[in-house]
Parts: C-alpha cells; structure tokens; sequence
C-alpha cells in the first residue's frame, strides 16, 4: 500500500525528474550553502590585521584564494544536487518497485 505522501512524490518525481537533473538548477539550490562554508575563510583573508602572525598576502594570492572559495562552492552546490538527484531517484524506483 501507498501512502499519501509517496504518491505525491511520485507525481512530483515524474514532472520535475529532468528539470531536478539540470546543474544550473543544482547551482541555484545549493550555492547559497557552498558560500556559507567558504565565507570564514574569505573574511579571515580579508580581516588579516586580527591575526598577527599570518604572513602578507599580496593580490595575486589574494586572488587565487578567493577564486578557491568559489570553486569550492560550486563544487558543492554541484555535488550536493547530483546526490540529491540520485537519492529521489532510488526513493523513486523503490516506491514503484523498479
């Protein structure tokens, strides 16, 4: 027996499974979070007085630190919509026996 809430899902599943696949919809949904981890070490970098022993950071380096910061933050938002994807997906083929 089905519940209420699978088939719900199912129904959902079945319109959006493309659109949910898509890694520009995974950069919306998940860039926010991706900024959040990378966030402290961009204002460690740019509030660098607070720590008196950090060496000098020039602007190339500068440069390349936050250029890391929005790698990884895409990287993450990427990742965490693909398995996101992949666990609908297995939710999916379990309810309807697949």
């Amino acid at each position: 027996m089905i519940s209420k809430e699978d088939e719900e899902f199912i129904r959902w599943w079945e319109r959006n499974r493309e659109n949910e696949k898509k890694w520009e919809r995974s950069i919306r949904k998940g860039i926010g979070m991706g900024l959040m981890l990378s966030f402290p070490i961009v204002l460690a970098v740019l509030f660098r007085g607070w720590y008196k022993r950090m060496p000098f950071i020039s602007g190339s380096q500068l440069l390349l630190i936050l250029l890391g910061c929005v790698f990884v933050s895409v990287f993450y938002a990427l990742m965490k919509g693909y398995m996101q994807w992949e666990a609908n997906e297995t939710r999916y083929k379990q309810i309807k026996g697949l």
